[in-house]
């Protein structure tokens, strides 16, 4: 595969592409195992829906409130809601495992001299807390948040402030996703995507068309010309 030239700055999706947000639900012993499943997914599905509709509707709630309603909708519909069970899953929240592969990619891009970054719809906090609980804060060089602009990803202005935060051009961008809306939206705006398929998703039917795929950042450090 043909590597791209010229890029400066690595910017990473932060859940579901350096976070397992299925390691919440698979930490909490509380959880009936034959609702384990249902949980991670529905939680997850209408924590994005929210973000999506919040931004539609001009109705902006931190990440942090997002994911708190969406995990209320779950547990209702599950029939399993009780207040500490979802304490016990948003403190989980807090310290999502990073994937595997994580770590050792983040290193390989520092020492090859790219600028390492996270753009996330999650809070300050939450990625603060996620961040230091993983111990990547020394392999990352700026973690942005969406709530800086108050919107959500795919909204331009979400991609406009990495720019202006990282000092680069959006061709300058290798931007890396587990979420193919993510993935697509980035590209459809001019930044360089790398789509770190994990799920084994369908792609999508939307403007912009990734780069890469791959199924590991482990890949990616190969498909990058070091910065000059």
């Amino acid at each position: 595969m043909s590597q791209l030239a010229g890029i400066r700055a690595c910017v990473f999706d932060a859940y579901g592409t350096i976070f397992d947000f299925a390691s919440a639900a698979a930490r909490c012993a509380e959880i009936p195992e034959d609702k384990r499943a249902a949980l991670t997914s529905v939680w997850r599905d209408k924590q994005l829906q929210y973000t999506w509709l919040r931004t539609l509707q001009g109705r902006y709630a931190d990440f942090w409130q997002v994911t708190g309603e969406a995990l209320d909708f779950t547990l209702d519909s599950l029939g399993i809601a009780t207040p500490a069970l979802r304490d016990r899953l948003m403190d989980l929240y807090l310290t999502l495992s990073a994937f595997p592969d994580v770590p050792d990619t983040l290193r390989r891009l520092k020492e090859a001299g790219f600028v390492t970054a996270i753009l996330s719809n999650g809070s300050p906090a939450m990625l603060d807390a996620a961040v230091g609980s993983a111990g990547l804060r020394h392999m990352l060089d700026a973690v942005l948040s969406a709530d800086a602009v108050q919107v959500f990803k795919t909204h331009p202005r979400v991609y406009d402030y990495a720019l202006e935060q990282l000092g680069v051009r959006a061709d300058q961008v290798s931007f890396q996703s587990s979420n193919a809306w993510d993935a697509y939206a980035a590209s459809a705006y001019g930044m360089r995507v790398v789509w770190c398929n994990r799920y084994s998703q369908r792609r999508e039917r939307l403007p912009g068309a990734p780069n890469h795929e791959v199924k590991s950042l482990a890949e990616l450090p190969a498909l990058l010309t070091s910065p000059a």
